[in-house]
């Protein structure tokens, strides 16, 4: 991996109020130009990944579906689960399907913010500083057990996920397009493990579970996984410039006034239930509206549909949601409140494509 020197300031010099711009450090230079792609092509593209994945992951198909749909987004992925049910697995295959780099960090109590972003060393042959880049400089970065560590180095990656960017001694780095954050981590009441904080919730686009397999699912994994393992056969099916150019369609996907206007009415009835005492953020807002133009492409569709702003509310909005104390004692979770809110919360009538 290519380091990125800078000569750090010298003592009882002014920093600069903005931080300098520094080049990718993951030995990979930035794409002027995307290809273009339509909108028809998306939908194969992303039946190949999840294809792809179904071969380690069985039984699986809608989460892996949410998993590529959030990587089209932009997004970032969290995944709760009980240990050994295939977070990691998972987590793997989807890095594996697609030819970008990937780093793995295995998040424990002992790990330090710089053991993720990077750090800058002082080199005595040069006189001068140079940054030795951390695991977040690759295309897809796989979190394991992420609330094992700290919340100061949960927090390293706060900067990363909203901005695509890292800010170290001063110096911003830009990270590379695709840039995907996929965490794993246990139920929050498993023994050494830290609640994320609200603010690193908020940043992940959407939280999944993968859940026990069948029982003819895990019956076929004790006849394929007791002789070798599935992930080191596993084939690539796409690259990162095809990613960055299936993300450039999607953006493109067209969203009407009205299907905003419902994406916000889901949003801000979040924020008034009574049994909610911390709703859904602007950032939420966006998160939903992307995930579903998303889905619309994969679909085959330039619009997006109400229909599919409704099937990503759970997954987008329900672990950024703070529960009333009373909600908790009386048993309500926060998909059941979303539920509620999906029902109560009117269609648009007009026609999505105006």
């Amino acid at each position: 991996m290519r380091s990125v020197t800078h000569v750090s300031p010298a003592p009882g010099a002014q920093s600069d109020a903005t931080p300098h711009d520094r080049p990718s450090t993951n030995g990979h230079s930035p794409s002027n130009t995307v290809p273009t792609l339509s909108v028809a092509q998306v939908g194969p593209a992303a039946e190949r990944i999840v294809a792809n994945i179904e071969k380690v992951v069985a039984g699986k198909h809608d989460v892996i579906r949410l998993g590529v749909t959030v990587l089209l987004a932009e997004g970032h992925l969290l995944i709760e689960d009980v240990p050994g049910v295939g977070k990691t697995t998972f987590a793997k295959a989807l890095a594996r399907s697609i030819d970008c780099t990937v780093r793995r960090i295995q998040f424990t109590p002992d790990l330090l913010p710089s053991d993720v972003t990077g750090v800058s060393i002082y080199n005595s042959e040069s006189t001068d500083f140079e940054f030795k880049p951390g695991p977040v400089f690759a295309n897809i970065v796989l979190g394991d057990e992420i609330n094992r560590a700290s919340p100061k180095t949960q927090a390293a990656l706060l900067e990363c996920m909203a901005e695509r960017q890292v800010t170290v001694d001063g110096a911003r780095y830009v990270l590379q397009s695709p840039f995907l954050v996929l965490a794993t981590q246990n139920p929050i009441e498993m023994e050494g493990t830290y609640a994320l904080p609200e603010a690193q919730r908020d940043r992940f686009t959407a939280k999944l579970s993968l859940g026990y397999p069948d029982r003819a699912a895990e019956i076929a994994m004790l006849s394929d996984q007791t002789t070798a393992d599935p992930l080191t056969t596993l084939t690539t099916v796409s690259d990162a410039e095809h990613i960055r150019a299936l993300i450039e369609t999607v953006r493109n996907v067209h969203v009407a006034e009205a299907v905003k206007d419902y994406v916000v009415s889901l949003v801000e009835a979040t924020r008034n239930h009574s049994d909610i005492r911390l709703g859904a953020s602007p950032r939420a807002s966006l998160h939903l509206l992307r995930t579903a133009k998303s889905a619309a492409a994969i679909a085959g569709r330039d619009f997006v549909l109400p229909d599919d702003v409704q099937r990503l509310v759970a997954p987008v909005l329900a672990h950024r949601l703070l529960l009333a104390p009373s909600a908790i004692v009386a048993g309500r979770s926060p998909e059941n409140l979303l539920a509620e809110i999906v029902v109560k919360v009117p269609i648009p009538v007009a026609s999505a494509r105006i």
